[in-house]
């Protein structure tokens, strides 16, 4: 025969149990177990009167070892122009990015693009441009980006080996998503 005690304990050990299955699975659909992850918040700024600019920014790792600030950003001008380029920032001194030659995206089923490349936009002294930045035009290769499949960048240098870049498909979709952004 259970006592008084006993049959409190149980009903509040099946409530803490019950409370604690629940508290699972929210978090479960929270973070969408089994789904691939969630896109990270896209940055959105007002660069002067009437233009704006879409950005994602992550980290990414090299063959090496060194990380790389990848920037995808979407350009809207007051008069509705559009660009979508991809800022690519490693450590000063590390590497100098060969800016004669184009950055290569090859996916995982071994279709390849190169995108051209546009860094003197981003410089306003030309004559001596950061040697790890590199910036290169997207736009006519957005809709040939699968976000389902991954990209591997190639980034050619002056000197040495072109640095590899693993890009996953979360980011590709979220490169997707940043390109997709109209003014509004």
């Amino acid at each position: 025969m259970k006592t008084r005690f006993q049959e409190k304990f149980m009903i509040f050990g099946k409530s803490i149990q019950t409370i604690l299955i629940g508290l699972a699975i929210w978090f479960c659909l929270l973070v969408g177990l089994g789904q691939s992850p969630t896109i990270a918040a896209i940055r959105e700024l007002e660069e002067a009167p009437g233009q704006m600019v879409y950005q994602s920014r992550q980290t990414l790792i090299d063959q090496n070892g060194h990380n790389w600030q990848a920037i995808a950003f979407k350009r809207i001008s007051p008069d509705n122009q559009t660009s979508f380029d991809l800022r690519l920032v490693g450590f000063p001194g590390v590497v100098k990015i060969d800016r004669t030659q184009p950055l290569t995206l090859t996916d995982s089923l071994g279709k390849t693009l190169t995108a051209t490349e546009a860094s003197s936009d981003i410089f306003t002294e030309s004559a001596l441009p950061e040697p790890n930045v590199g910036q290169y035009d997207l736009q006519p290769l957005l809709p040939q980006l699968q976000v389902e499949i991954p990209l591997k960048l190639s980034l050619p240098t002056i000197g040495g080996e072109p640095v590899s870049l693993s890009v996953p498909p979360s980011l590709v979709e979220e490169w997707q998503a940043v390109g997709s952004y109209k003014s509004s």
